[in-house]
């Protein structure tokens, strides 16, 4: 009982901000209901920019003004100066929506960032626990008059978001109205400068189309399209990048750069920051003549007029991809008879295939990658026994690894390292104040990726360094068969992922467990680390040879432990008995599981042939790499973890999916295109 009486205390002062003997414990999350209310040194003051926003509102005669995390490019991640909410809120979580009115303020976002939100919002701010449109539509119903106008920087809508607004509000009499200058960067007097670095292009080495042979190849397809465009816009800031070889530091973890291009049959208009570009660049383009292989070099900022004339010729057509147009240039292309839509532009559906150089260098690039991450494995391993080592300190560790190895750019995201009941957050990263000592007694983590000349990486291992507990050991080797199944799985080229995503669940589910994240993305070379259209969700594109995407189930119980295994796989073309243009995945991340996590016991003979064979893969890449770095103990700690497993006498009847089931549902539910 005194110890409990001690904790207790101990739990009262850090949610009131008692003092205790003389240490002061800080109340982590604001009170606005306390009078006076309480703020912990963590929220931010945002009077001063609510005042000046609203004295803008007041003089455009608007009620609310909408403010959405995302930039002109409808980006994923997104660079300081776009930061918007966080600049408005305080909040800097990924995900979320401000709205201001003249008299209130909230802002929307979902479970992951609940806390976050409470311990960096001020008082001036309502947190509303919900992301969809329709919420703060009725919000917004309830705190504007009828007839008042709810005002939106088209640039930072997407053609969706809009809809949706539009339909929840339409029977309200409350008014859209699209302002193109951003009301928030007109009060933010510190707004971060764009990087005044120069672009790069790529080396020849790592590329085998010139931009020159991708600009023919898109017009092929403009030419080929029985609705006739003239033109094709692209919006995305990976589609420029990728159509001129070109790449940038505007993005933290994303070599882009903010660009814009409307490609004709007969001229190339490239929109961006011109004193970006070096002479040498500028050669490189051929921006000094006007011919159809000559890229005309504009202002970035002059996006909207200069499409603006281009639509207002006669006979015109713009192709656009809506999924990543803003819904300010959408709304400049009119009459309806000069647009064209799909969901991605052809440049994304192209980019989606690697050529052949680009499959051997992020093969290759894997290949440095795995070096990295086996260094880390192989230090925790010897280190956290002596009780120093932290998540954060593990998370440094493994980016300086990576740091040295050939091309490296740096890390693909910000590193994802996490013990025990922080792992059981699947997208927790450490700071000074979460970071949490390793210890032999629980799971381990560890989900990063690095930027390389010739290609991208992601890939997520999970260990334990003492005795797993059998929950831990069943859940991981479930979440480990799902990996193998779907890794595994032959099937008719054209096939969408979300027809074998269960494949990856199968195992967990028959356990009655589920992980609520997605099963795999994309990924680039020296691109973004999630790149569409490719994975397994309902809105990604049918799978051919030649994709790369991620492969990663898990399981987390919720603060106890959380699993995930992440690979990297390329699309290859396989010959059946009888078939033709079949195809199936071929892992390229080459770094083993954590052997005392998996119960051979549960897995199939077919399973356990699939990772010996894998094992085989690793040890005759990873042992030549490792041997030209010079690198021997980590070889053998590599040989040591790719021992092939003996197969369990009963193993093959524990589990054995019906695979002949499940491959008559993928080819009745596919889709050949």
């Amino acid at each position: 009982m005194p110890s409990y009486g001690w904790l207790l205390a101990l739990s009262l002062a850090a949610l009131t901000g008692y003092t205790i003997g003389a240490v002061t414990y800080e109340q982590t999350e604001r009170n606005c209901s306390a009078s006076p209310p309480y703020l912990p040194s963590t929220a931010v003051n945002t009077t001063l920019q609510l005042q000046e926003l609203r004295k803008l509102m007041l003089s455009l005669n608007i009620s609310a003004y909408i403010i959405p995390g995302t930039d002109a490019h409808l980006s994923e991640y997104i660079a300081p100066r776009d930061s918007r909410v966080a600049f408005m809120t305080g909040f800097t979580g990924s995900a979320g929506t401000a709205v201001v009115t003249l008299t209130k303020a909230a802002m929307w976002t979902d479970s992951r960032y609940w806390i976050q939100a409470e311990r960096q919002m001020d008082c001036n701010w309502e947190l509303e626990r919900d992301v969809s449109v329709r919420t703060v539509a009725e919000w917004l119903i309830s705190e504007v008059p009828s007839g008042g106008k709810i005002g939106f920087d088209p640039f930072v809508f997407s053609l969706e978001k809009h809809e949706d607004y539009s339909i929840n509000l339409e029977s309200s009499n409350r008014i859209m109205k699209s302002i193109p200058i951003n009301l928030v960067d007109k009060v933010w007097k510190e707004r971060p400068p764009i990087p005044p670095d120069s672009l790069t292009r790529l080396p020849d080495r790592v590329i085998q189309r010139s931009w020159q042979m991708k600009v023919e190849h898109i017009r092929n397809q403009m030419r080929d399209n029985p609705y006739e465009p003239t033109a094709l816009l692209l919006s995305a800031l990976d589609e420029t990048a990728w159509l001129f070889n070109l790449r940038g530091n505007d993005i933290p973890y994303n070599p882009f750069f903010y660009s814009y291009t409307l490609l004709t049959m007969d001229e190339i208009w490239l929109f961006v920051h011109i004193d970006r570009l070096t002479e040498e660049l500028k050669v490189y383009l051929n921006s000094s003549c006007t011919g159809s292989l000559c890229v005309q070099l504009k202002s970035y900022d002059s996006v909207l007029d200069d499409v603006k004339n281009y639509v207002a010729q006669p006979g015109v057509k713009v192709w656009i991809g809506t999924e990543y147009t803003n819904y300010a240039l959408y709304e400049i292309i009119t009459p309806e008879d000069k647009l064209m839509t799909s969901t991605y532009s052809p440049v994304l559906t192209t980019k989606a295939v690697k050529d052949e150089t680009e499959q051997q260098v992020l093969r290759d690039a894997h290949v440095r990658d795995a070096v990295a991450v086996i260094q880390l494995l192989m230090w925790l391993e010897k280190a956290v026994p002596e009780g120093k080592e932290t998540e954060l300190t593990a998370a440094h560790y493994v980016n300086n690894c990576r740091s040295k190895q050939k091309d490296s750019r740096g890390q693909s995201f910000e590193t994802i390292s996490a013990s025990g009941p922080n792992a059981a957050l699947a997208h927790y990263s450490p700071t000074e104040d979460t970071t949490r000592k390793l210890t032999v007694d629980e799971m381990y983590l560890t989900d990063s990726g690095g930027q390389y000349l010739d290609g991208t990486t992601d890939i997520t291992r999970t260990v334990h360094w003492g005795t797993p507990t059998a929950i831990q050991k069943e859940a991981f080797t479930r979440v480990l068969m799902g990996n193998i199944e779907i890794s595994r799985t032959i099937f008719p080229s054209g096939t969408r992922g979300a027809n074998m995503e269960m494949l990856g669940r199968r195992a967990l589910w028959d356990a009655g467990l589920n992980y609520g994240h997605g099963t795999g993305h994309g990924i680039g070379n020296y691109f973004g680390v999630h790149e569409w259209p490719v994975g397994f969700q309902s809105n990604n594109i049918p799978f051919r040879a030649g994709m790369f995407t991620s492969i990663e189930p898990g399981y987390y119980k919720e603060n106890d432990f959380g699993i995930r295994i992440e690979d990297v796989a390329v699309i290859v073309p396989v010959v059946t008995k009888y078939g033709h243009n079949y195809l199936t995945f071929e892992t390229v991340s080459l770094v083993p599981y954590d052997r005392k996590l998996i119960d051979t016991s549960l897995l199939s003979s077919a399973q356990l042939q699939w990772l010996n064979k894998y094992y085989e893969t690793i040890r005759r890449l990873m042992g030549a790499e490792l041997d030209k770095q010079g690198l021997h103990e980590e070889k053998q700690w590599m040989l040591r973890n790719t021992e092939p497993f003996t197969e369990p006498g009963s193993s093959a009847s524990t589990y054995s999916p019906s695979l002949t089931l499940i491959t008559l549902v993928i080819a009745l539910l596919h889709n050949i295109v």
